[in-house]
């Protein structure tokens, strides 16, 4: 029996001559006799040699660029360099035609495209080399994620995507509704949502922190990785509307064990893709390089791909407070000639984006972890010191990305919590459950958020978040 397998799977074999069959897509058919084939498990294409004076004419014109086709044959020793083996063509199965014309208006034509051109054919970008490698390394990134939390004892969990509560407070959610949006039912001229299909407003969810926390608060030590959805008007390069979320939470664990754990976790996944994906690492580094010479020099990657992701394996993060980060910013020279977009003048300024990479890029020259940030610009779950004016929040701030992951200790005292949300004009009633878990066995436990494809973003160098997502939600934009 011919056996089937996988481009991947074959490039790594010795040529003993066995007869095999490979499915694919025609990437190139040069001299009517190289067939360059690639079924999306590799970035390397598997050469077929067609031997076309044996060969039925018409059945070779059907072979064009973007067509699928079954090739069976040979493997042998490469004739010629570029490959260590090919295949001998025996036999060739048209299983999709690729007309050259249709071919011509689209991403599939053999050039070089740019990413603009690419997002508007998402559907086809995937078979180009470089979408190609980032969905490879997003899929092992995520296999990565869900090995790390399984090996360290944590709980998957599925926490809702339909929910009536706004876990950041921020009011940017997107409304899920059943009614007549041309004739809804109304109350003294408000929508009356009793009548909706949930009996409530309800909204997509922004975060699955909330819920992941009574389930922490139960199994010990959980994690979500899902979808979450922000209504933010951000037309930017770091913005989605839609995105994945991988949030921890852990019973009996204190900020620095939050911070341990975050650290260990990032490290571990970006290791795993440096051991298990060094063709696409090194093909996107390559293409990262040659990007980089049409930039100004003060727009440029400050290192190359893998020397920025050993740059993280390879340095333990800073531990800085917010407070002693001012300070440094303040007397910054950025800060001083007026260089920064955002001056930073006193204590209490929302960082921006340039002064999380001054910091990390010019500072200390390693990553960087935030932490025991002013109370007014966090979230009300997070734990309240001693000072009465901040919070035990951390935030990892990256190389040429600024802020990659959120986290705090959760407020376990249940009067400082009804404090908090007072404050904040949140209902209590509205998260009746989340208040309840203080009231029956409550403890100290903390947790933390990292957007997967600003991670994705990093690993893989790409400068813009619409890129390492297969069908980027953005404000304007819901194509595909």
């Amino acid at each position: 029996m011919i056996r089937n397998q996988t481009i991947v799977d074959i490039l790594n074999e010795e040529p003993k001559h066995q007869e095999l069959e490979v499915k694919g897509w025609v990437r190139s058919f040069r001299a009517n006799r190289f067939i360059a084939l690639n079924d999306g498990s590799t970035l390397k294409n598997l050469q077929c040699v067609v031997d076309f004076e044996n060969m039925d004419a018409d059945l070779l014109k059907r072979v064009t660029v973007g067509a699928a086709i079954a090739v069976t044959g040979g493997l042998v020793e490469s004739q010629g360099s570029g490959q260590n083996v090919e295949i001998e063509v025996a036999s060739i199965q048209i299983l999709g035609d690729a007309d050259p014309e249709d071919v011509k208006r689209t991403i599939l034509q053999p050039k070089r495209h740019t990413l603009e051109k690419l997002r508007e054919q998402a559907h086809l970008r995937v078979r180009t080399n470089t979408f190609g490698a980032i969905m490879r390394l997003r899929s092992q990134l995520a296999f990565a994620v869900h090995k790390y939390f399984n090996e360290n004892g944590y709980y998957y969990v599925h926490t809702p995507v339909i929910t009536g509560s706004d876990a950041e407070g921020a009011g940017e959610m997107f409304r899920v509704s059943a009614l007549d949006p041309k004739n809804p039912p109304l109350v003294d001229g408000e929508i009356d949502y009793k009548q909706d299909f949930f009996g409530k407003e309800t909204n997509l969810t922004v975060s699955g922190q909330l819920e992941a926390e009574t389930y922490a608060l139960g199994l010990g030590k959980v994690y979500t990785f899902g979808p979450t959805f922000r209504a933010e008007n951000s037309n930017t390069s770091r913005h989605l509307a839609e995105f994945w979320m991988i949030e921890p939470e852990i019973a009996f664990c204190d900020l620095d064990g939050n911070m341990d754990l975050a650290e260990d976790f990032i490290k571990y996944v970006i290791k795993y893709v440096i051991e298990n994906c060094q063709d696409d690492l090194e093909f996107l580094e390559g293409r990262q390089e040659q990007e980089d010479k049409s930039k100004p020099e003060a727009e440029r990657s400050p290192m190359r791909l893998r020397d920025k992701l050993n740059f993280v394996l390879e340095n333990n993060f800073k531990r800085v407070s917010y407070t002693e980060a001012i300070e440094i910013l303040k007397n910054s020279k950025p800060n001083k000639k007026k260089k920064f977009k955002y001056i930073i003048e006193e204590w209490g300024a929302d960082l921006q984006s340039e002064h999380e990479r001054f910091l990390v890029e010019k500072h200390f020259k390693s990553p960087v972890i935030l932490f025991d940030y002013p109370a007014k610009i966090k979230a009300f779950y997070m734990r309240l010191n001693e000072d009465q004016k901040t919070v035990r929040a951390m935030d990892i701030l990256f190389p040429g990305i600024g802020e990659i992951v959120g986290g705090s200790q959760r407020e376990e005292r249940l009067d400082v919590l009804k404090q908090k949300m007072g404050e904040l004009d949140i209902p209590e009633e509205e998260l009746w459950w989340y208040l309840d878990t203080r009231k029956f066995g409550t403890c100290v436990h903390s947790g933390f958020g990292l957007g997967f494809e600003r991670l994705v973003l990093f690993v893989t160098g790409m400068g813009n978040i619409r890129d390492v997502i297969p069908y980027p939600r953005t404000p304007q934009n819901a194509e595909f």
